[in-house]
């Protein structure tokens, strides 16, 4: 049975910081695409950050204030988040996304992020 267990979050002030940490379960950690979307209320699911095989990317919207990095040994992937802004508000999931497929198999469990002004 896979699981992604997610913790961190919480609520911090703007210009804050927080790390999100994603634990795997079940799977052979280092063949997935491990992936960070958010949603924000009454908006859709946005992929914030992507990580496997090497190599790391985040959209234009947090480019430089969003890190994801991964310990394979750990079957953990993490976000983290800097300069923080009220848009940044949200529940964020980790995915995880098999090599080859454009779609996320496995889901956290989802954790609030609220950034107060």
């Amino acid at each position: 049975q896979v699981q992604l267990v997610q913790s961190g979050g919480g609520l911090v002030q703007a210009g804050g910081s927080l790390r999100l940490s994603c634990v795997a379960s079940g799977l052979t950690f280092s063949r997935y695409f491990m992936d960070w979307f958010r949603q924000a209320p009454g908006k859709e699911r946005d992929l914030v950050a992507a990580s496997g095989y090497g190599s790391e990317r985040v959209p234009d919207s947090v480019k430089g204030r969003f890190t994801i990095s991964r310990d394979n040994a750990k079957n953990t992937v993490y976000l983290q988040m800097n300069s923080l802004k009220p848009e940044d508000t949200a529940v964020y999931y980790c995915a995880a996304r098999p090599a080859g497929l454009a779609e996320a198999r496995y889901w956290g469990q989802g954790t609030q992020v609220t950034v107060s002004s």
